[in-house]
């Protein structure tokens, strides 16, 4: 059971960013730093990459601890447990499916944890040198 109204949470979850998280917009800095171009959030790729090398056919999802399901930090909700391990479950098969898609494509794909860019964003940007 919630401990909100259905109508407060609903304002809460509208707060969460589903796009330019500030984690996201600082490894963009550092990626345009590095001399990297990049198409961000674009709706012409398939499961919305967060960052796209169109040059180099690369693809780049920047994905948070909880949502993606971190095994380090993703530590799931004791309220409404079955309804987050569902959506977390869901999230990560559709992060599998979309990785799948660009492989077949002959693209490089990068899933890049939070934690990483909190940790060492300089190490996450020479992982990617292309």
């Amino acid at each position: 059971m919630d401990t909100v109204s259905k109508q407060k949470r609903s304002e809460i979850m509208s707060l969460v960013k589903s796009k330019d998280s500030k984690i996201e917009t600082l490894f963009r800095k550092e990626l345009w730093r590095a001399g990297f171009r990049y198409r961000k959030n674009s709706g012409k790729y398939f499961g919305k990459p967060d960052i796209v090398l169109p040059k180099y056919k690369t693809a780049i999802f920047v994905d948070s601890c909880f949502w993606h399901g971190c095994k380090k930090h993703c530590r799931i909700p004791s309220v409404r447990k079955k309804y987050w391990t569902a959506k977390i479950e869901r999230n990560i098969a559709r992060d599998k499916e979309v990785s799948k898609h660009y492989k077949k494509q002959g693209w490089k794909i990068f899933r890049i944890w939070e934690h990483e860019i909190n940790q060492n964003i300089t190490k996450v940007i020479s992982k990617i040198g292309l």
